[in-house]
């Protein structure tokens, strides 16, 4: 495993929450020369900053969101990393659309990695307030722990 794509819509909540949390996590557990990045399904933000909540909720745990930019999900992802993990269903159906065949067994949700945690998606918390914010990282942290020690045992 060299390289992990995290994709959620837009690309300015859940997904570059879980990159920033995931390339933290990665550090920490000397996994750090794994590649992350991430993408949306939707084009709306290409170019924008994370949402100054999910900067700021990230930041208060140690999280630096500031420098990542909203991308769109290409074909070519699918490509070039080895597992592209989606926030929700909705999102996941429309990665298939993109996704060749030959490479749907790259995607997968990032909840897989934490059954524990009660939920199979990462809401997004765009239209709601802290809480919702507060709840993206509680599930994104448990699901990249996950993550961790799946690829630990590899």
């Amino acid at each position: 495993m060299k390289r992990i794509l995290v994709f959620c819509m837009g690309n300015i909540c859940r997904s570059p929450t879980a990159e920033a949390v995931l390339r933290a996590k990665l550090k920490a557990a000397r996994l750090g020369h794994i590649e992350v990045d991430s993408a949306g399904t939707h084009g709306y933000h290409v170019g924008d900053p994370p949402d100054e909540r999910s900067q700021a909720h990230g930041a208060k745990r140690g999280y630096d969101l500031s420098a990542l930019r909203a991308r769109k999900l290409t074909a070519a992802d699918f490509e070039h990393f080895d597992l592209v993990l989606g926030m929700d269903d909705d999102n996941l159906r429309e990665a298939r659309r993109l996704c060749p065949p030959e490479r749907r067994e790259r995607l997968k949700l990032l909840m897989d990695f934490a059954p524990e945690a009660g939920s199979r998606i990462v809401p997004d918390p765009y239209y709601d307030g802290a809480a919702a914010f507060e709840q993206v990282l509680d599930l994104v942290e448990a699901a990249c722990d996950g993550l961790v020690n799946a690829l630990q045992r590899r």
